[in-house]
């Protein structure tokens, strides 16, 4: 028996239990004079295809899938513009759709599915009305172009996301007439669309219950009540709720009936997150020694979606360096603290630090503001005080200082862990002022990326980052030594020791320079599903002066990589050395998870 259509529904009644499972011998698609892309989805999309492929091979699982194999193929013909195929699918020389569904057979043999695609069908007339005179109709949905079933969906949507980008959030469908004329190859497809009546945003109705406030939700959320609606300002305000963490979900809905007054309700349906969250990582240097750090966090500590979270990290465990680091930092976010795009926070951190050239025992406290210009740029500007004692080459030193930093930051990576295409842009500014001293000025530091994948599915990649730092304003004597520059180490120059390049000041003493530039390149491969390699070279400079540049040393290095993909982003094993300069030999490792930058 052939069919040109066939109720899906049959599929649903059969039942599922439980048979005895033998492999069918073979499935076989005939398809008679189909070019091979054709041929491919027919048995990409099959449902029986699917059934053997997961070993679902009993009696009743083979007959339930050629039962759907009826309306699957028939969809993916008409999604190519053939309306007049015929499609027949023989278990053991039955046609499926006759076997009885209380007579299906134990173990299945054969299984043959023929598919004639028919003639190719054009479209005759094309049309879709009214439409606004920015909507851009899909290029084939025209008079003579081949008809593929979803031109005529994407047609009609592109139709209606017209109107509701202008306001009409209520615009429809009012009559849709779709014929195929099978004497001619023809289909017409004329659509009417109902554009309704242009409203406004009313309110912002929460559905579900939450432990965060309903005012805080509001506040948060931002929906701009009273203006005319649009649907990038839904999704702005699915974004920010998102952004706070509190949520597992969130769910935004237009009311089925505009309000008498031209406004139109939404409604807000969210699931909390589990309020509270720790976590762990490590990262291993073969100089450096084994870094540990921990956090823990806890959502919606206040009631208004609050994130209060805890880090603290030990570094520089069985290091060359000398004593372990260590570092406890605490921060409380609030968002919507003014307006809905800026947040506010309050952070302190209490640290010890055993450098290379110095030793710094610290605690900050600070507080500031984050704002989201879009989903691509943002800023943060603060204020904190910190106090600090230092013993280094220039004696024991104290620093109480007032600190004003700021932050501009433009991603448009495709991935923070795995980037692959695109840039980041990140750029600092930190003035600074010493009480009773004459340490007071500001430190500057730019940070670019860039990355470009190659291949199918981008799995060569090209990687680059350029980092640049100066300090404006006092001498280094002057200068609280954690605000000067170094290099060497993981996040500058892999191969060489940990702020191994420094401003040799004579007599054996050292100390962090006042610029700095920083060069990285990799090529990186993927090999396999999983593995991949990385080539890269590093190249640092640390200068006396404030200009990067100048009156300063380079040095580099150089080395191969190892990456493995899990889900929380790749495991990172590198292995590099020195390739100029005269700050470090031997070989230097570093593991650690996500790229090196």
């Amino acid at each position: 028996m052939l069919l040109r259509r066939f109720d899906l529904a049959l599929a649903a009644t059969l039942s599922l239990a439980a048979l005895p499972a033998a492999a069918f011998d073979a499935l076989d698609f005939d398809t008679p004079g189909m070019d091979e892309d054709l041929r491919s989805e027919i048995k990409t999309n099959s449902a029986l295809a699917e059934a053997e492929n997961d070993e679902r091979i009993s009696g009743q699982d083979v007959l339930a899938a050629a039962l759907s194999d009826y309306g699957i193929l028939l969809e993916t013909l008409y999604a190519s513009g053939y309306y007049g195929g015929t499609i027949s699918i023989r278990i053991d020389g039955r046609e499926a759709s006759d076997i009885p569904l209380l007579s299906v057979p134990d173990t299945v043999g054969q299984v043959s599915v023929t598919v004639q695609q028919g003639p190719k069908f054009k479209f005759g007339e094309a049309s879709v009305a009214p439409v606004t005179p920015e909507t851009e109709l899909p290029e084939g949905f025209a008079t003579g172009q081949t008809a593929r079933s979803a031109l005529i969906t994407d047609a009609a949507q592109a139709g209606i996301d017209g109107w509701r980008a202008i306001g009409h959030a209520k615009a429809g469908i009012a009559r849709e007439r779709v014929t195929a004329n099978h004497a001619t190859s023809r289909i017409d497809a004329d659509i009417d669309l109902a554009p309704g009546d242009r409203l406004r945003f009313g309110r912002l109705v929460t559905v579900t219950d939450s432990y965060v406030r309903t005012a805080a939700l509001r506040r948060i959320a931002g929906l701009p009540t009273g203006e005319v609606f649009d649907p990038d300002e839904m999704q702005l305000v699915s974004d920010r709720l998102t952004s706070t963490g509190a949520f597992s979900t969130v769910r935004l809905t237009e009311a089925e009936e505009p309000n008498p007054d031209g406004t139109l309700d939404i409604e807000l349906r969210v699931q909390d997150a589990e309020p509270r969250r720790f976590g762990f990582g490590a990262e291993l240097s073969s100089l450096d020694g084994l870094t540990l750090s921990a956090f823990w966090l806890h959502r919606n500590l206040l009631g208004g979606a609050e994130r209060f979270r805890i880090d603290g990290e030990i570094s520089g465990i069985t290091g060359q360096q000398g004593e372990a680091d260590g570092e406890v930092r605490a921060r409380l976010e609030v968002p919507g603290a003014i307006g809905p795009d800026t947040d506010a926070y309050f952070e302190g951190e209490l640290a010890y630090l055993q450098e290379p050239t110095y030793e710094l025992e610290t605690i900050a406290l600070g507080a500031g503001l984050t704002r989201r210009f879009n989903e691509y740029l943002s800023a943060d500007i603060g204020a904190g005080l910190a106090f600090a004692q230092v013993r280094d080459d220039f004696g024991t030193r104290t620093f109480e200082m007032i600190l004003f930093p700021g932050e501009v930051t433009y991603d448009r990576r495709d991935n923070e862990l795995d980037p692959r295409n695109g840039f980041y842009v990140g750029a600092e500014a930190e003035p600074f002022y010493e009480f009773g001293g004459s340490g007071t000025g500001a430190r500057l530091y730019g940070d670019l990326r860039g990355y470009y994948g190659l291949g199918e599915e981008d799995r060569t990649v090209l990687a680059a980052r350029l980092q640049v730092g100066s300090l404006v304003g006092p001498d280094i004597s002057d200068t609280q030594p954690s605000f000067l520059f170094y290099s060497g180490g993981a996040g500058t120059v892999r191969g060489q020791p940990y702020q191994s390049l420094n401003v040799d000041l004579g007599n054996g003493d050292e100390s962090g320079g006042r610029s700095f530039v920083g060069l990285s390149a990799e090529v990186r491969q993927d090999f396999g599903e999983n593995f991949g390699v990385v080539a890269f070279a590093d190249a640092g400079f640390v200068g006396e002066t404030a200009t990067p540049g100048q009156d300063g040393e380079w040095h580099s290095g150089a080395g191969l990589g190892v990456r493995y993909q899990t889900g929380l982003g790749p495991i990172r094993f590198d292995v590099a050395a020195p390739t100029s300069g005269e700050t470090g030999d031997g070989v230097q490792i570093y593991l650690g998870i996500g790229q090196a930058f």
